[in-house]
């Protein structure tokens, strides 16, 4: 009759104990961690004011479909290699201009300021004056010595040198003049963003590329994973990872004058919740991720508690991929994106296929459903243990189960 009571008494507790857990609706109900596999699924249709959320399975088809989607032409295509810069002076550009005179030298002679004589085997074979540096106005102009205004911008060095030396004539004894872009301030390419320094970098008719430029502005100053370099030219604007333009020579396109090169940092992530066996925030590299590659960032589905059949991948989905039919009835956000829930089955081997054609999206939500069983196991285990416990404590305390 002792032995009896003694077990009766924890057993009544763990009963009672048990009545109150199934009468809260938050203690361990089932998907308490989260909402269940069947909780989203009936989601598909509910109304977010006067439109419903659509709840779309991934196959291979519709892998493939987003995924073109969401594929950016690549630089190559979309600008291409700029015309090679010719030897064009601008304005802003600072020339130097040398003078030679045959002897007997009228205008630079050896004794004046600025000009000296080129001697040879005792003699004097010419003088040549080299005038300090000549700034491009405003009006696309320069002044030289006993010359006068000369129209330089819009010219080449060439051309100027000629005009120059028309000028000269009948006043120095044969001149001959050369004149030399000293700095490139009009043929360039501005280079900003995430790069060890930002300025104008001059570009020639070497004909430099993405990569030579970033490289001149002290190159990236974030991961190479993580960078996205955008090209504006004329108006267009175009943008490819940093990685795919290192490992693709194709997309180290030749730039062009007064194209803006902008390094932006990108820290692409997705974050992982439920029954999957990591959650947290995951970072992705700029060039991308699939779900098969998420899966496997987050370790898999865990074997005690994950539903096979109930993983999901929250997005606010571009309009271009999603189904017309979807987008027409779908609520759209402020920039125009539609809340999309993608239902994937990992139980079916095709979706391990299609799994690696998916693509996973900055900010999209990897959630796992828990199985029904495993909240069952949650809910007897639990009970297990508060059994043990009274049962502890009758054994510890007499008294307490008389």
């Amino acid at each position: 009759m002792k032995l009896r009571r003694a077990i009766g008494a924890p057993l009544r507790c763990l009963g009672l104990a048990a009545a109150v857990m199934l009468t809260s609706c938050t203690a361990i109900a089932p998907g308490a961690g989260g909402p269940t596999a069947g909780a989203i699924n009936k989601s598909d249709g509910v109304m977010i004011g006067s439109a419903p959320i659509q709840v779309v399975d991934v196959t291979d088809p519709l892998a493939r479909f987003v995924e073109a989607a969401h594929r950016e032409r690549p630089l190559s295509q979309t600008l291409g290699d700029a015309a090679v810069t010719q030897t064009i002076i601008g304005h802003g550009d600072l020339l130097q201009v040398t003078v030679m005179e045959a002897p007997p030298a009228v205008l630079f002679g050896g004794n004046r300021s600025f000009g000296a004589s080129s001697v040879a085997g005792g003699e004097m074979i010419g003088s040549s004056a080299t005038i300090p540096e000549l700034m491009v106005d405003e009006n696309g102009q320069i002044r030289v010595p006993f010359a006068g205004a000369i129209t330089a911008a819009g010219r080449t060095p060439q051309q100027v040198e000629r005009q120059i030396q028309a000028r000269l004539k009948g006043m120095a004894h044969d001149p001959q003049v050369s004149v030399r872009i000293a700095q490139n301030m009009s043929s360039t390419v501005a280079v900003v963003g995430e790069v060890g320094k930002s300025g104008r970098v001059p570009i020639t008719p070497t004909g430099e590329r993405l990569l030579d430029v970033i490289s001149l502005a002290g190159g990236p100053s974030r991961p190479v994973g993580k960078v996205m370099v955008q090209v504006t030219r004329q108006g267009q604007v175009a943008a490819q990872p940093l990685e795919e333009i290192i490992r693709d020579p194709a997309q180290n396109i030749r730039v062009g004058r007064n194209d803006i090169v902008t390094l932006h940092y990108q820290p692409y992530s997705f974050t992982a919740l439920g029954a999957a066996s990591k959650s947290g925030e995951i970072d992705f590299e700029s060039t991308g991720l699939t779900l098969a590659n998420a899966m496997g960032r987050v370790g898999g589905l865990r074997d005690d508690r994950a539903n096979a059949k109930g993983a999901f991948v929250f997005r606010f989905e571009t309009p271009s991929a999603v189904a017309p039919e979807i987008a027409a009835i779908s609520p759209r956000t402020a920039d125009g994106r539609i809340p999309i829930i993608y239902r994937v089955d990992f139980r079916n081997p095709a979706t391990l296929f299609a799994a690696q054609h998916f693509p996973m999206r900055d900010e999209d939500i990897l959630y796992v459903a828990s199985a029904p069983i495993s909240d069952l196991q949650r809910f007897v285990g639990i009970l297990s243990s508060m059994a043990f416990t009274f049962i502890g404590l009758g054994q510890a305390v007499p008294g307490l189960v008389q």
